[in-house]
């Protein structure tokens, strides 16, 4: 078995999303432009973390409203 084996399902995220999550959720409006590359320098993410950070927001900005 290799490591990829045992990587969790899509639908869970690493400590550092869920930061980068809640700071970007409590954060929305004042968040630096472009985006993506924000999230990258302050929580070290990947470009497609950042996408991830951002879905995530969203949805949960959606079934919060």
């Amino acid at each position: 078995m290799t490591a990829a084996d045992l990587s969790p399902p899509e639908h869970e995220h690493s400590a550092i999303i869920e930061q980068a999550i809640e700071f970007y959720t409590a954060n929305y409006g004042a968040v630096e432009r472009p985006i993506v590359p924000a999230l990258q320098r302050r929580f070290g993410l990947t470009p497609h973390q950042a996408v991830v950070v951002i879905r995530e927001t969203t949805l949960r900005r959606a079934r919060a409203a």
